[in-house]
């Protein structure tokens, strides 16, 4: 399993608009070969934004990798910015090749 994570600084006022983005899109995720997962995370308001993440769950790297150079990448993530700024910078991206699950009944 791979994980993708994205970590967004989101400006002070903001955070309903980000929020509601995110609730409110057409993802196509689900039609995606390899995917398993999503969650959008809130953390914790700082000094100047709330720290928000995007953490999705892949079969393997592989099926993220094909997912970024598809053509429903490319859609939706195509009115990116197309609003007010809602955060700080760029999303930081982060990946992780999973080593270990734990389950509840394990």
């Amino acid at each position: 399993m791979y994980i993708a994570m994205n970590r967004f600084k989101v400006l002070p006022g903001a955070e309903a608009e980000f929020e509601a983005l995110w609730l409110n899109r057409d993802s196509k995720l689900g039609d995606v070969p390899g995917f398993v997962e999503f969650h959008m995370l809130r953390g914790p308001a700082r000094e100047g934004h709330t720290l928000y993440s995007s953490h999705t769950i892949w079969q393997s790297l592989a099926a993220f990798q094909a997912w970024t150079k598809s053509e429903a990448f490319r859609a939706a993530h195509g009115s990116a910015g197309g609003t007010r700024p809602l955060y700080e910078g760029h999303p930081e991206i982060e990946g992780f090749e999973v080593i270990q699950t734990i389950g509840a009944a394990d």
